[in-house]
């Protein structure tokens, strides 16, 4: 034999799986893990839709609107300002006035 002799000792190991995934490998369960199921009949999945959404709905955009406005708002500017100087710097006064430089 090339290799030497194969062990004879099987080690009884299980596969976690892909990046510590227990379910990818068909990994051991944990032990002592308390799985807790409801049946789909049993789902509400619209309740509360008309009576609760719109407060939560405009109390997480209230809080959210400081993160995502700001941003927008600078980087629409940015983008007025730098339109306005392109076209200023492709016009005639824009050549005539940067024309030294150019040379």
């Amino acid at each position: 034999m090339a290799g030497g002799p194969k062990s004879e000792r099987v080690r009884n190991t299980w596969h976690i799986g892909g990046w510590g995934n227990p379910f990818s490998g068909g990994g051991q369960p944990g032990k002592g893990t308390t799985t807790y199921a409801l049946s789909p009949n049993r789902q509400r999945p619209f309740a509360g839709l008309l009576t609760k959404a719109p407060f939560n709905t405009f109390r997480r955009v209230k809080n959210q609107v400081l993160y995502v406005v700001p941003p927008f708002v600078i980087a629409y500017y940015a983008m007025q300002w730098s339109i306005e100087r392109n076209e200023y710097l492709n016009s005639k006064a824009g050549r005539a006035e940067f024309a030294e430089d150019e040379e």
